[in-house]
């Protein structure tokens, strides 16, 4: 069975907010450090980089305290797995010709640019390079069997849990049994010991299929038809919920890291957000300058 889990690692130059330091003066070596195409991509002038709404998309993130975090983490993959594949539809709809946007032509790999690829497993646990309509078809099977499983996503309404309150113990729930119990996120919901690692690795597939979005689909078919800024605010959301979640980690990041950067910089990621801590500003507000400057 392919296991979009493992899918191969890019070969990915780092370029976060640590690398600031080792930038010379020019504020343009900045953005060299990406190895971005001239010129640069549309989503990356933050005339295109906006919203939908004006608002703090922290809000939307935030776990409620009533609510345990294997159950919030569970809900949080489910909703933007529902965002995500609203725009995957358009791009995987047969147009007048018989084909889709997203095509083995248009799109011979699971490509973010010309610096980062991802492959698939195969049944022998081999890397393949895939085009990308049939990586995202598989990997679409893959997380909706994943949340579909019971296993993994309990679905028993008896399993939910409310979130632990400090105020009348400070001990555990786990440990409130037996103190040698294995504790992990989820246990008191019925979630299995390695569900935040499944659900990492679905937010690092999901984080793939944006990235594609972005890099091969954003002028045609998204800003064709007046739908970046609803890519834009599902994916800053995303971006935001998959950080402070731990779901994504800064490297992986990469290939969205530029625009990370500008929506750091212009007020998107707000100051105490992870997000925003992975951004490397000084990227995000050279794009800026040159966006007002065109």
């Amino acid at each position: 069975m392919d296991d979009a889990g493992n899918a191969g690692a890019p070969a990915v130059v780092n370029v976060g907010a640590h690398a600031v330091a080792n930038v010379g003066a020019n504020e343009d070596d900045i953005l060299n450090l990406y190895r971005l195409p001239r010129p640069l991509p549309l989503w990356l002038n933050a005339q295109y980089a906006k919203h939908i709404v004006k608002g703090n998309f922290m809000t939307l993130s935030a776990r409620p305290k009533t609510v345990e975090q294997g159950e919030w983490i569970a809900h949080q993959v489910v909703e933007h797995y529902r965002n995500l594949w609203n725009f995957v539809r358009v791009i995987h709809e047969k147009e007048d010709d018989g084909l889709t946007i997203c095509n083995p032509q248009t799109c011979p790999r699971m490509s973010a640019g010309i610096n980062h690829s991802f492959t698939w497993l195969n049944y022998k646990r081999e890397p393949v390079e895939l085009p990308a309509y049939e990586y995202i078809t598989l990997m679409q099977r893959w997380i909706s069997g994943k949340i579909d499983d019971t296993n993994i996503f309990p679905t028993d309404t008896n399993g939910v849990s409310y979130a632990h309150n400090p105020s009348i113990t400070t001990t555990p729930l786990s440990q409130l049994s037996n103190p040698e119990d294995k504790d992990w996120v989820g246990k008191g919901s019925g979630f299995p010991d390695n569900f935040v690692e499944v659900c990492q690795t679905i937010f690092r597939q999901m984080f793939r299929v944006y990235a594609h979005l972005y890099w091969a689909h954003f002028i045609d078919p998204f800003y064709h038809l007046n739908l970046e800024k609803q890519l834009n605010s599902c994916f800053s959301h995303f971006v935001l919920t998959a950080c402070a979640l731990d779901m994504l980690k800064p490297h992986e990041l990469e290939p969205m890291q530029p625009l990370i950067d500008l929506w750091a910089t212009n007020g998107t990621f707000p100051p105490g957000s992870k997000a925003y801590d992975y951004a490397n500003h000084k990227a995000g507000e050279r794009l800026m300058q040159l966006a007002n400057a065109a």
